[in-house]
């Protein structure tokens, strides 16, 4: 691509509070996890706690999960959270940092946050057994965002 091509897409930097705002505001975003040879990218709902975490909830359902899997795998994680509106108007965040299961004794700052901006779909048959929920945190190390003039 020529740079001005490139010049055309660029956005500008985010503030802290630019970048909290618009992750209590969207719910989804693409996590990427890794077991250290093969990356996995699954769409997740997620929880914000406005200050360092991010938290998840994994249904399994059946015998084997390839998210959990992926997750139990991964040293450091990554969250791409994005809205585009049009080629003028976009925002996206990159969160990254250590993965942690929340044991079910802790998940009081999980359900909080879950509660305030998480998003699911209607994606599994109530007549399907599930066989467990599980909770996870993104501990935030590094934040970037990113953002259109227009």
């Amino acid at each position: 691509m020529a740079p001005e091509t490139f010049a055309e897409i660029e956005g500008i930097g985010m503030e802290r509070e630019e970048v909290d705002t618009f992750l209590r505001e969207q719910g989804v975003g693409v996590l990427s996890l890794t077991d250290g040879q093969e990356a996995y990218g699954v769409p997740v709902s997620f929880g914000y706690d406005g200050e360092d975490s991010l938290y998840f909830v994994f249904l399994r359902i059946g015998e084997q999960s390839k998210k959990e899997q992926f997750a139990e795998q991964t040293e450091r994680a990554s969250l791409t959270v994005y809205n585009v509106d049009s080629k003028h108007v976009w925002t996206s965040v990159i969160v990254s940092g250590s993965l942690h299961q929340i044991p079910d004794r802790e998940w009081n700052e999980l359900e909080t946050a879950i509660e305030d901006n998480a998003w699911y779909p209607s994606l599994f048959s109530e007549a399907e057994p599930m066989r467990d929920i599980q909770g996870w945190e993104l501990r935030m190390d590094d934040v970037t965002g990113q953002q259109s003039e227009g």
